[in-house]
């Protein structure tokens, strides 16, 4: 029994693929208000530390935003096939 892929199922899987990886999506979202959430905090129990509190929660939430572009661009190249 052969098994023959055609390209609309090729470009079906892409599609699954693509929003499989936009699930990841999430993650970012969920980490950026956690850390915004810690940094509220901590600034309200020493607000005199607030500019170094912030510099570190934006550090942070750039690397975290990374993960959500990468999953963004792997789908755009899934749905480029």
């Amino acid at each position: 029994m052969e098994i023959v892929f055609n390209e609309f199922f090729a470009q079906g899987l892409a599609f699954l693929g693509a929003g499989i990886a936009m699930i990841a999506g999430i993650g970012p979202g969920v980490g950026q208000g956690f850390a915004a959430g810690k940094a509220v905090e901590a600034v309200g129990r020493q607000p005199e530390a607030s500019g170094k509190i912030t510099v570190t929660m934006i550090v942070g939430q750039a690397m975290a935003e990374t993960t959500g572009l990468y999953a963004l661009l792997i789908a755009f190249m899934l749905l480029g096939k």
